[in-house]
C-alpha cells in the first residue's frame, strides 16, 4: 500500500513539474523568476476536457485565456451560409502544446469570443482568468505588471498581422476590380 502512495506522490510531483514548465514556456510568463511563477501557479486553474468537448463557444461572453498542457484544440468561426439559413463552420487553426488562446478576454470588459475552441483529442488546458490577474495585479504589482506588458506585446503583434492581413486582402480586391 506505501508503494502506491509513493507513485501518487511522485506522479503529483512530475504533474506540477509540467505545469510549471509549460507556464514558463508561455510567452506571458517568460521573464517570470521562479519564485513568480510558483507563485502564479497557486492561481491559475488546470482543466481537463475530452475529444470534441467544446472549451468556448463564438459569441459567449470572454472571461480569459488557456494554455495548452497537453493534446490539440481546434479553432473556427461560424458565419452564416449565403441563404442565411445555416450557419457555415470554417476551420482557423491548431493549436498544439504551448498554445496560449482567448487572451483578448483578459483585457477586453464584457467581449464576445470572436471564434469557438474545441479540443480535438483529450487535453489538458491552463486556464488563466481576468480576475486572476486582477488577483496578480492586487497582491504582487511587479509580476502583474510584468504579464500586463507581455500581454499587450502580444495583442499589439496580433493587431500588426491582422492588419497586414487585410491590407493583403484588400490589394487583392482592388486588383479583382
Amino acid at each position: 500500500m506505501s508503494l502506491n502512495l509513493w507513485e501518487n506522490f511522485f506522479r503529483s510531483t512530475e504533474y506540477q513539474q509540467k505545469i510549471l514548465k509549460t507556464l514558463k514556456t508561455c510567452f506571458l510568463f517568460d521573464g517570470l523568476a521562479n519564485k513568480e511563477l510558483h507563485f502564479l501557479k497557486n492561481i491559475i486553474h488546470i482543466r481537463d476536457y475530452r475529444a470534441g468537448e467544446l472549451i468556448f463557444r463564438q459569441g459567449e461572453l470572454g472571461i480569459g485565456m488557456y494554455i495548452i498542457v497537453s493534446g490539440h484544440v481546434d479553432i473556427g468561426i461560424e458565419t452564416p451560409d449565403q441563404n442565411l439559413t445555416e450557419k457555415k463552420h470554417t476551420f482557423i487553426t491548431r493549436l498544439m502544446p504551448n498554445d496560449f488562446f482567448g487572451e483578448i478576454s483578459l483585457v477586453e470588459t464584457h467581449g464576445r469570443r470572436t471564434a469557438s475552441a474545441v479540443a480535438i483529442e483529450d487535453s489538458l488546458l491552463i486556464g488563466f482568468f481576468r480576475p486572476d490577474l486582477e488577483e496578480i495585479k492586487t497582491r504582487n504589482p511587479r509580476v502583474g505588471l510584468k504579464i500586463m506588458t507581455r500581454l499587450a506585446e502580444v495583442l499589439g503583434r496580433r493587431l500588426k498581422e491582422a492588419s497586414t492581413e487585410l491590407t493583403r486582402l484588400k490589394q487583392g480586391q482592388a486588383s479583382e476590380s
